[in-house]
């Protein structure tokens, strides 16, 4: 799986991520723009990102929202809110924040960051609030050089032209913009080398490390192609990685849920197998952020691997819910889950063909309405409709949801393989 479609989730401030993020999106053979971002980022010179600190006495943080108590506790409610997908409401204060400090890079950014949230449940499909978040980001970038070229020690300042260069190539490196995403992924390696030498004065500081020392271990371990590129790239290790993104979990503010939301993808990932980990996280991010659909989907779809199936019901009926009630987030891709896990449920938990029938036709229809229709849910629904019919005696519908099995399918699956047998040996219908 390529790492872009890996990591489709709303982070927080990314750092330099996004410098990975393009390099990881373009495939084996990289031809055209895709390579030539490969031979740029050769030029990135080599970092090393340890853990060096600096004396909280050693730097003045004067005029440092960042670390400001009475600004966290301010905003608290709107990050609350932010993550909760009540969106006008965080936008409300962010915008409140901007009026008092018009000047500082925060506010723009936290605006930035709440229309990322807008376009992450598409699973990046939509490119209507696209023009609003690079507006958002380099605003953000302008008000931080600014202030960093005021005072080269302004950690902050470079902590924020580092989140949003990293968001800013992230998109682009989703719109495929590989010239956009290259260089807004090395300026966002330099401003994260030099935030760097502030991780003993907030953690947020340290999220952006974490990042880098996990996925940069097993990204030379999987794309062997490219590790002449990774010999430019800080070196990485991944329990350190990890360990990183616990702390900042536990003990940051602006980057806390980030750091949580990646660690449940990471453990629940096929690389850890730490399901029963990732399922922890999920559950607290659900109860932290119950409305948060893309929470709710990992949570619902963590459940399901893990057999919790009375907590996947529940979860799933929840999603349907909130999509009826046309709630911000609440779409066809959560749709495609929660039906699914329903229709799985019903057949083999409750055993209810009826029901386990119609929440399946209902998947196909959300995949169908996504666009999303090779292998994976609707692959799934398709052929337990087909054996639902086949138990039925109903030989042309076995054969039509058979077809939809086929047709786009994951050719390596057994159901794939299953419906390929069937059609073989029923040609006379």
């Amino acid at each position: 799986m390529k790492i872009v479609q890996f990591l489709a989730s709303g982070f927080r401030p990314l750092l330099a991520l996004g410098l990975l993020l393009t390099v990881f999106s373009a495939p084996a053979q990289a031809v055209g723009p895709a390579a030539d971002t490969v031979r740029q980022l050769a030029s990135v010179r080599q970092i090393e990102l340890t853990d060096v600190e600096v004396a909280p006495q050693a730097v003045s943080t004067k005029g440092w929202l960042l670390v400001n108590q009475d600004v966290q506790q301010e905003l608290n409610g709107a990050v609350r809110n932010l993550y909760n997908f009540k969106f006008d409401r965080a936008d409300r204060q962010f915008r409140s924040l901007r009026r008092r400090y018009p000047e500082h890079p925060m506010a723009y950014f936290l605006l930035g960051l709440s229309t990322w949230w807008k376009i992450l449940p598409t699973n990046m499909g939509t490119t209507q609030y696209d023009r609003t978040f690079y507006a958002y980001m380099d605003t953000a970038v302008v008000k931080a050089k600014a202030l960093y070229d005021n005072d080269k020690h302004n950690y902050e300042a470079c902590f924020f032209l580092s989140a949003a260069y990293a968001f800013d190539a992230r998109l682009h490196a989703e719109r495929h913009d590989w010239r956009k995403a290259t260089v807004s992924s090395k300026r966002a390696l330099e401003f994260l080398d030099k935030s760097r030498e502030a991780n003993d004065l907030s953690p947020e500081f340290l999220f952006g490390q974490g990042l880098f020392n996990y996925y940069a271990v097993w990204i030379g371990q999987e794309y062997p192609w490219l590790r002449p590129v990774l010999f430019f790239f800080p070196k990485g290790n991944r329990e350190t990685g990890i360990q990183q993104l616990r702390t900042v979990g536990n003990t940051g503010f602006y980057t806390a849920t980030e750091a949580r939301f990646f660690l449940m993808r990471i453990l629940g990932s096929e690389r850890e197998h730490e399901e029963t980990a990732a399922l922890a996280v999920a559950r607290r991010l659900v109860a932290d952020f119950p409305d948060n659909s893309y929470f709710e989907r990992n949570y619902a779809m963590l459940c399901f691997r893990e057999g919790d199936w009375a907590a996947c019901e529940q979860a799933s009926e929840s999603i349907l819910r909130k999509i009826n009630q046309g709630m911000p987030g609440y779409e066809g891709y959560c749709g495609r889950y929660a039906t699914y896990f329903l229709g799985f449920l019903m057949q083999y938990r409750h055993h209810k063909s009826a029901e386990a029938r119609d929440y399946y036709q209902r998947c196909i229809v959300f995949s169908e309405l996504v666009a999303n229709t090779s292998g994976g849910y609707y692959q799934g629904a398709a052929f337990n409709l087909a054996k639902l019919s086949e138990a039925d005696a109903d030989l042309p519908n076995t054969k039509r949801y058979f077809q939809m099995v086929v047709v786009g399918g994951d050719r390596t699956a057994p159901s794939y393989k299953e419906a390929t047998a069937w059609l073989k040996g029923h040609k006379g219908l």
